[in-house]
């Protein structure tokens, strides 16, 4: 069994909306060997300091958050991506304690696999940058940069991942060159795309 952290205690007891339904959460985590604790606000199980879930409310609906979900087996096919570009994380909403209290059994089976899965060392197999089509326009870029595209290249695979969203979600050309323009400095200095807005 869990221990119960007294700062997710307090977190549980500030909550106005999904109380209910996030304490119902809790106890299946609690009913297993993973440690609670607060991550990014939010309660969050972890096995031998891994993340395996969190838990978190929003204004629609509460949610557990599987940070390998896509490891999981899902025989209910009951968990959705967490993000549209999501290749790991998968969650899996309520917005009543009824709805929690009928999938018990199978949330705890799914915490298990997920626990079992840490301790197999199996990790998500993410799609490689490589084997995206990298734009037109970046290409030209790495052209006409100096040591842009082997900056790109050393970027970890998750940033490199950002990049290529952020300029493939532009539907104009011109807007794809400004964009790459814009992120050059940014790439040059070995740094993700929210990393450079966050350090503006």
């Amino acid at each position: 069994m869990g221990q119960p952290d007294p700062l997710v205690s307090a977190f549980m007891e500030r909550q106005k909306k999904w109380q209910a339904e996030l304490l119902a959460l809790r106890a299946v985590f609690l009913s297993t060997t993973l440690t609670e604790t607060i991550k990014w606000y939010k309660p969050c199980y972890t096995f031998e300091g891994r993340n395996i879930a969190a838990l978190a409310g929003l204004k629609d609906h509460c949610w557990i958050l599987f940070f390998k979900g896509a490891l999981l087996k899902d025989p209910q096919g009951i968990l959705q991506k967490a993000g549209e570009n999501s290749q790991s994380a998968r969650v899996l909403k309520f917005t009543s304690t009824q709805q929690v209290n009928k999938l018990k059994g199978v949330l705890q089976s799914y915490v298990l696999e997920a626990i079992a899965a840490e301790q197999a060392g199996l990790k998500v197999v993410f799609e490689k940058s490589e084997d995206r089509v990298l734009p037109d326009e970046l290409l030209q870029a790495f052209a006409q940069t100096p040591g842009l595209q082997q900056a790109f290249a050393t970027l970890t695979p998750g940033r490199q991942r950002g990049y290529l969203l952020h300029f493939g979600q532009a539907k104009q050309s011109s807007t794809r060159i400004a964009r790459i323009a814009k992120c050059v400095p940014a790439i040059l200095a070995g740094r993700g795309f929210q990393e450079r807005d966050a350090k503006r």
